[in-house]
């Protein structure tokens, strides 16, 4: 099964030499196939990047001897759009097929980039995924519009509550499911912003397989129902004093979410949970371009009894990259807390190449009022070829380990924290 996972991705590794590449730096999960038509002057630039080198001059350098670098290029209040052909891959899904697509804009000349991006999908495994998310800036910068927009026709196992949980208890599950979220953030002064939002998830043609194992499975006892839905308002901070968003060398990023789920707005029940985001970086050695950071991801359920799959879960944070090592939806309870460390260092001078190493451990409680069970922990090494020199964009290309034998290939265009 390793093998076969390991070929897919050679082949779409393979297939991205094959052509014109250059990342918009939004998309994180896909490896686009095509070029688009403009990079991201939002973006930090190094101090200098005339020595540096990534896998666009390559490419290019092959076909034109005489190659010199893009310089970037300028966003005004006119759409730009982009659709480019591309393939991922993750555990969860094996291969997928998706075509990117992305609009830039500026809503004034001195506000930030404005995006809206799209990534409809169908992967190996018979999934729907389209997804679209927004991020709108006034053209004063005062206030930042944030959307999320998902749509998922998605088999997907599941192994029981808390980390003590058996990979034997494997059970396949089927739903479709909808979210809408929209934010508002108010700058408050300096790196700090604050703001109200709406959150809508709906889950319906929800069933399960059974445990394959012929066991009672979790999510019979837990309490199985064909449809649910979540809907309330959520509260929000957010820190951030990174000095890139894609890739970070320094700073320090705080994200807090108080979600709060109302019968009145039409929850199938009344829940509360909490979301703190904490991630630090730091030069390491302080005069290399190496990078040592550390993440923090807690989510928990502070009163009532959300729907099985409402439940905090590995590897469905907002960019479905907690626990390497692990296939999404591996721990799932009421209480999560994870922590992760990384190491980022160049191994080519130019920085075409890097590499990292990483280590992750996780804690779920089983359902709500439970303790926190056994800490699982995830490690492994990982390269990185730059996408994209400008915005600091890499290729992620990490194997992970985890306990009962689980292993596997994650790749992501971009860092995962």
């Amino acid at each position: 099964m390793y093998g076969k996972k390991i070929f897919v991705s050679i082949f779409s590794f393979a297939a991205l030499l094959l052509s014109t590449v250059t990342l918009y730096a939004q998309d994180k999960r896909y490896i686009p196939l095509g070029r688009p038509k403009y990079k991201d002057t939002s973006i930090v630039v190094h101090a200098d990047t005339t020595y540096e080198k990534d896998l666009f001059d390559v490419i290019k350098s092959v076909f034109n001897k005489n190659h010199n670098s893009d310089k970037v290029d300028s966003i005004s209040t006119k759409p730009v759009f982009t659709i480019v052909p591309a393939v991922g891959y993750t555990l969860q899904t094996d291969l997928a097929g998706t075509l990117s697509g992305n609009v830039a804009f500026r809503t004034g000349p001195n506000a930030r980039i404005s995006t809206i991006t799209t990534n409809p999908a169908y992967t190996q495994k018979k999934q729907i995924i389209v997804s679209l998310q927004s991020n709108i800036w006034t053209k004063n910068n005062k206030y930042d519009f944030i959307g999320d927009f998902r749509f998922y026709k998605y088999p997907q196992s599941s192994y029981g509550l808390g980390t003590n949980s058996d990979l034997a208890n494997e059970n396949p599950l089927v739903y479709s499911f909808f979210r809408f979220y929209e934010t508002v953030l108010r700058h408050i002064g300096g790196n700090f912003y604050m703001g109200l939002g709406y959150i809508y998830d709906n889950r319906w043609n929800m069933s399960e397989k059974g445990q394959l194992n012929g066991g009672v499975s979790d999510y019979e006892r837990y309490g199985p129902i064909s449809k649910s839905v979540s809907t309330g308002l959520t509260f929000n901070a957010l820190f951030d004093s990174r000095d890139n968003s894609i890739n970070s060398s320094r700073g320090f990023y705080t994200q807090v979410q108080y979600r709060d789920n109302y019968t009145f707005l039409g929850s199938t029940s009344a829940w509360s949970s909490l979301i703190v985001d904490i991630r630090k970086y730091y030069k390491f050695p302080a005069s290399s371009d190496n990078v040592i950071a550390f993440w923090s991801y807690n989510w928990v359920v502070i009163h009532g009894r959300p729907a099985y799959l409402d439940l905090p879960s590995t590897g469905h944070d907002p960019n479905a990259t907690t626990g390497r090592g692990y296939i999404q939806g591996r721990f799932r309870g009421a209480q999560m807390v994870y922590l992760e460390s990384e190491y980022r260092f160049k191994i080519s001078r130019n920085g075409l190449l890097g590499g990292v190493v990483f280590a992750n451990a996780q804690s779920f409680s089983a359902a709500p009022g439970t303790p926190l069970q056994t800490i699982q922990p995830g490690f492994g090494p990982g390269l990185r070829i730059k996408l994209n020199k400008v915005s600091k964009t890499n290729i992620a290309l990490d194997y992970g380990f985890g306990r009962e034998g689980s292993r596997g290939l994650f790749i992501n265009v971009g860092e995962v924290f």
